[in-house]
C-alpha cells in the first residue's frame, strides 16, 4: 500500500480554520477553545487530545517578503497536524501494541487497547499526542483512517479552501513541494524553506508524512528545529553508562590495591 501524507504551504494558509472545524466535526470531537488566549485569533493555542488540527496565529513585527513599509507587521498562519513520523516516538514507546502504523504507513492509536499510560505523550518530539481529561486515554490526528479506507481524502484537506494543506502518496507531495518551492525563490520569497520532507534534514525522526512549507525558524511556529524520538539517543545513553560503570570498577580496584599495600 502506497504511504499517504499531508503536504501543508502555509504560503497560502489564510487562518479560516475550516480544517480545524471539519476535523472536529467528522471525529466527533468535543468544542474547546472557547475562552480569549491573548495570542491573536488563536483560542485553541495548540494540539490537543480534542484538538487534532491546530491553525497558529502568528504576528511579527517584520514585513512580508518583498515589501517595505513605515510599521512593518504581518501575519504567518499554519495549519499544524501529527506527523506521522516514519520513526514515530510515541509508536515505539507504547508498551500495549495500542499505536500501530496503518497500511497506509500512518500512526493510528487503537483506543479500544489503550490503557492511559501516557509513554507516548512523552516520547512524541512535536508534543502532539495527549490523553483525554474525561477518559485518560491517548488521542491524536488518525489522518482520517476511516475515510481513506471508503476511498476518501481527510476531512480537513478537503475542507481547506485554498489547498494549503494538500493530500495524497507522499512521493508525489514531494515532488509537488520542491516545484512550489523553486516557484516561490524564482518569485524572490528566498526565505522559504521545506520542514521535515526528507531524512537528512531531520534524521531524528527519519523523515515526517506531514510536512511544511515554511518563511521562518521552525520555532515561529512552535515546531522543534532539530525533533528526535528518544530512542535515537539509546546508544549513547548506553554507551555513558557503560563508561560509568567501567570508571566505577577502575576506581574500586584501585581502591582495594591501596588497601592491601597498607
Amino acid at each position: 500500500m502506497t504511504a499517504t501524507g499531508f503536504f501543508t504551504d502555509t504560503t497560502v494558509c489564510i487562518g479560516c480554520k475550516a480544517c480545524e472545524v471539519a476535523c472536529k466535526q467528522w471525529n466527533q470531537l468535543p468544542a474547546d477553545g472557547d475562552f480569549f488566549s491573548g495570542r491573536s485569533y488563536d483560542n485553541t493555542i495548540h494540539l490537543e487530545a480534542t484538538t487534532w488540527r491546530h491553525v497558529a496565529f502568528v504576528e511579527r513585527s517584520v514585513p512580508l517578503s518583498g515589501r517595505t513599509t513605515a510599521h512593518p507587521f504581518s501575519w504567518l498562519f499554519m495549519s499544524d497536524v501529527c506527523k506521522h513520523c516514519r520513526r514515530a516516538g510515541c509508536l515505539e514507546a507504547c508498551p500495549t501494541g495500542a499505536i500501530i502504523r496503518t497500511e497506509f504507513e500512518s500512526v493510528y492509536v487503537q483506543p479500544d487497547v489503550c490503557n492511559g499510560c501516557g509513554y507516548c505523550v512523552v516520547a512524541c518530539p512535536f508534543g502532539v499526542i495527549n490523553r483525554r481529561q474525561d477518559d485518560g486515554r491517548a488521542w491524536k490526528c488518525t489522518l482520517c483512517y476511516d475515510r481513506q479506507r471508503d476511498g476518501m481524502e481527510p476531512a480537513c484537506a478537503k475542507a481547506c479552501p485554498t489547498d494549503s494543506i494538500l493530500f495524497g502518496p507522499v512521493e508525489e507531495l514531494k515532488r509537488h513541494a520542491e516545484l512550489r518551492l523553486a516557484e516561490l525563490h524564482r518569485k524572490g520569497v528566498t526565505e522559504a524553506y521545506l520542514y521535515g520532507m526528507k531524512e537528512e534534514d531531520q534524521p531524528g525522526t527519519e523523515g515526517l508524512h506531514a510536512f511544511f512549507l515554511l518563511l521562518d525558524r521552525p520555532e515561529v511556529y512552535n515546531l522543534p528545529p532539530d525533533p528526535a524520538v528518544p530512542t535515537k539517543s539509546c546508544a549513547v545513553s548506553w554507551g555513558c553508562m557503560a563508561l560509568a560503570a567501567a570508571g566505577m570498577v577502575a576506581a574500586g580496584m584501585v581502591a582495594v590495591r591501596r588497601g592491601g599495600e597498607k
